[in-house]
């Protein structure tokens, strides 16, 4: 599991460790750090071009002491001071005292090596100001690396509010920040590295989960097991205009460890054509017999109220997509059903509406704060909710939050969503709390998509079912 903390949480521990250690211990250890990752990036350290971008503070301290450090192995190392009267007075006098120099020549931006990025940190909000704002946009050659976060990146949240400096690589210390995982901030980030600085930190804010959290969690059945024991998992989409819909949903229904798929709808005579394992009805949920779960809503059309209505009464766990959240914006917040959302941001702006009175906010700007977003409709809406979009987002009810890392341009096709759907729908049928089998669904399918793309693009999304695995 990768573990991102917030601003607050880090500067506790921070605050906490310098207690105990001696002066100036957090900061040797995070410019050693840094400095290590950065003779890795260099081609050779001795001769190199090393501009260190510094601002006030720690940050700034950060940046110049792992200059220093690179100074001494005979790098040739300048300092551009963007607050010289706030200089953090320690790691200037060690840069000096390596050999490096102060500059004021923003031109040194474009000739050099590498550039360590050490402008504003973890505590910056907003836009980078107007002295340092020309560094987001000048060209260079040579590598960015920025000091804990890109400047102009919000830690927390990872939105960016004006001019940011886009870095190719992020050397972050103690603790991953949720702002580095979830875009637009991820994508300003580039490759992330932690370094370790030995803190005690409380739970983390947002979790990521890795290779081995999703195996931990898969269903996979014992030698007890039979059909219904591994889960029934019931779909119900589709209309006569969109039957492709319900074979998708059914197609990722297949590939997520339910025992049994039963199919409700019009698109029957679709369904079992392409999947004759499939158990299928058009009388309604009602009469479908035993689920563990429903997923209501992709391509239902008209019809999908009186399909809602059904599933919420059912007692079982809803994942509801697509027209099911059109309608379900339309009624607001719904009580004593356990529900999964799984809205991209045009329907959380509706969703959002629906449930506080006010008008839709804009969709990009839903997507530009994409963790706020995905935290205020769990909340609404009593629901987890898996917020799609270029960083996928899960947030349930009691505040916990992750963020996929997996995921490529290539699922952004018709019917993705459908399949995505499906898969979750069939891994709340087979046991998992609707947090993790959000989580599960959302790394499953990136990685689908992915491997879907290694054989060949574009990818459809029955291409993304079928790449679907365990």
């Amino acid at each position: 599991m990768r573990y991102a903390h917030t601003v607050e949480q880090v500067r506790a521990a921070e605050a906490a460790a310098m207690a105990r250690l001696p002066e100036g211990t957090l900061m040797q250890r995070a410019a050693y750090g840094l400095a290590a990752v950065c003779v890795r990036l260099l081609d050779r350290v001795y001769g190199s071009r090393v501009l260190v971008l510094a601002g006030s503070g720690d940050n700034g301290g950060d940046a110049l002491y792992a200059g220093a450090l690179l100074a001494r192995r005979g790098a040739r190392v300048r300092a551009l001071l963007l607050s010289p009267e706030r200089v953090h007075a320690g790691g200037l006098a060690a840069l000096r005292s390596a050999g490096g120099r102060v500059t004021a020549d923003q031109a040194e931006f474009g000739r050099a090596d590498l550039v360590l990025d050490g402008i504003v940190g973890i505590g910056g909000r907003g836009g980078l100001r107007p002295e340092a704002a020309w560094f987001a946009g000048a060209s260079r050659r040579g590598t960015v690396v920025a000091v804990d976060v890109p400047s102009g990146v919000d830690a927390d949240t990872g939105e960016v509010a004006g001019a940011a400096l886009r870095a190719d690589v992020t050397v972050c210390f103690g603790t991953h920040k949720p702002g580095l995982l979830v875009d637009p901030g991820a994508s300003y980030a580039g490759v992330v590295h932690l370094v370790g600085l030995g803190l005690d930190l409380p739970e983390a804010a947002v979790t990521v989960l890795q290779d081995a959290d999703v195996r931990a969690l898969l269903p996979v059945p014992g030698a007890e097991s039979d059909k219904y024991r591994r889960g029934v998992a019931g779909i119900a989409a589709g209309s006569a205009k969109y039957p492709g819909a319900a074979v998708l949903s059914v197609a990722g229904a297949l590939r997520g460890g339910a025992g049994l798929i039963r199919y409700v709808g019009s698109a029957a005579p679709e369904v079992v054509r392409r999947f004759p394992e499939v158990v299928v009805s058009d009388e309604g949920l009602t009469a479908a017999g035993r689920v563990q779960s429903w997923v209501v809503g992709p391509g239902g059309g008209d019809g999908v109220g009186e399909v809602l209505d059904q599933a919420l009464g059912a007692g079982v766990p809803v994942l509801v997509d697509a027209d099911g959240l059109t309608e379900l914006a339309r009624r607001g917040p719904v009580a004593g059903a356990s529900l999964v959302l799984t809205p991209h941001t045009g329907e959380a702006a509706r969703l959002l509406a629906g449930a506080t009175g006010q008008p839709p906010r804009a969709a990009a700007e839903l997507a530009a704060a994409r963790l706020a977003t995905a935290r205020r409709l769990a909340e609404l809406y009593g629901a987890t909710v898996l917020l799609k979009g270029s960083t996928t987002v899960v947030a349930d009810p009691d505040g916990r939050c992750r963020v996929n890392p997996t995921g490529t341009p290539w699922l952004a096709t018709a019917g993705s969503g459908d399949v995505l759907a499906g898969l979750l729908g069939s891994l709340l049928a087979a046991g998992l709390s609707p947090f993790d089998a959000a989580s599960v669904a959302a790394y499953l399918h990136g990685l689908a998509g992915r491997h879907a793309a290694e054989r060949g693009t574009p990818v459809t999304a029955m291409d993304v079912a079928a790449a679907v695995s365990f």
